[in-house]
């Protein structure tokens, strides 16, 4: 299973906006998360499932890059990738799934780094995912943690050069 781990982009903030979970991406944020579709694009991604936090923001970016994939199935939202999520929920999540699946995952940080450094070390390795960033991960095994081998680290700038 290829695993793309991809942080949501930027999102408003400040006192006068609405609770955490009702943020949405800002006009930048949306064009962030439209180039680097583009550059998902290039690099001839078919996705076999979406899965997203329910968070707007999150909500938002999966729906800009589904959109851009051209991604005919469904958004699903998962309450195990908020950020304060079950990552051993998601792992089982994960582990339902065909082995040759090609899958989005949509959330926010520190979830998504920890589950990478998770996956792919033994010895607690430290990843620090940008927002818009996109990690690929090679899965090797679901349960009852992910583990596998990191194929890709993007930034949004990498990303927006790919195209």
């Amino acid at each position: 299973m290829d695993l793309l781990v991809l942080r949501h982009g930027e999102a408003g903030r400040g006192s006068a906006l609405p609770g955490d979970s009702k943020r949405s991406l800002t006009a930048e944020g949306k064009q962030e998360v439209a180039d680097l579709s583009n550059g998902i694009k290039s690099l001839d991604v078919k996705l076999d499932i979406v899965y997203t936090s329910p968070l707007l923001r999150a909500k938002q970016t999966a729906e800009i890059v589904a959109k851009s994939l051209k991604y005919k199935g469904k958004i699903e939202e998962l309450d195990s990738l908020k950020p304060e999520g079950n990552k051993l929920e998601f792992y089982s999540t994960l582990s339902k799934l065909k082995q040759d699946s090609i899958v989005l995952v949509v959330g926010h940080e520190p979830y998504l780094s920890e589950m990478i450094g998770e996956a792919i070390s033994q010895s607690g390795c430290r990843i620090n995912l940008k927002k818009a960033g996109l990690a690929r991960i090679k899965v090797i095994s679901t349960l009852p943690k992910i583990k596998g081998e990191l194929r890709w680290l993007l930034t949004p700038k990498h990303l927006k050069k790919i195209v």
